[in-house]
């Protein structure tokens, strides 16, 4: 891949995590601010609950229920910070929920019947959803830049068929890889013998919790992932 692909595939790989960088400082600027107006609050309640005490009974009972209401006010913002900082925690955290591969004839990359059926299941399976992303890893046995040539036409073909189908552009990301092996396989793994796509369903914890996992995608292996 040449330096400028690179930069583009790069910067297309952290343009999300700087977005969501982007939203954590912007939950964490807003939290400061929240727990500086509840405890300037909460002093105030107290200093007003000291000063008309010295007055009246009364006075003095209704300044600590002043006082309370501050307390309960400081709870509440201690619990919306334990839950934004759940949220914060779970921006970057994506699990694979189906995982398939792709066929092509060799030396072609136009997209099979059977390939655009398998497309067409995990369009469907994420259709208005949020909070997912899908992964396109393609490969080529071709040595040098002619492998990572014909890598990136396939991935380029998947992306354009799922784009076409009502997927985000935002949320695909593809890349040909070449004739590199998968990731884990160590120095002494087989050498690529096929052109191959692998596509993978990403999705983010914060959705999970307010839906149901997008399932439904074929799997060339027979089998979904948690």
């Amino acid at each position: 891949m040449n330096p400028m692909a690179r930069k583009k595939w790069v910067k297309r790989q952290t343009d999300p995590i700087n977005d969501r960088l982007t939203e954590l400082d912007e939950v964490n600027a807003k939290n400061s601010r929240d727990i500086k107006d509840v405890d300037a609050r909460a002093q105030a309640g107290i200093k007003q609950a000291q000063s008309t005490a010295d007055a009246a009974n009364q006075t003095a009972t209704a300044a600590a229920t002043q006082a309370e209401n501050a307390k309960q006010i400081a709870t509440s913002a201690s619990g919306r910070e334990d839950k934004e900082g759940q949220i914060v925690g779970g921006l970057d955290n994506y699990k694979a929920t189906n995982e398939l591969d792709v066929p092509f004839k060799r030396g072609s990359s136009v997209l099979s019947d059977d390939a655009k059926a398998q497309l067409d299941q995990l369009a469907a399976s994420v259709k208005d959803r949020k909070g997912y992303v899908v992964e396109i890893e393609a490969r080529s046995p071709a040595k040098g830049v002619t492998g990572i040539e014909n890598s990136e036409r396939l991935a380029a073909a998947v992306k354009r068929y799922l784009v076409a189908h009502d997927i985000p552009v935002y949320r695909v990301h593809a890349v040909g890889l070449g004739n590199a092996p998968p990731a884990g396989a160590g120095d002494d793994a087989a050498p690529i013998k096929d052109s191959s796509v692998h596509v993978r369903l990403m999705e983010n914890s914060l959705a999970a919790r307010d839906a149901a996992s997008p399932q439904g995608a074929a799997s060339t292996t027979g089998a979904e992932r948690p």
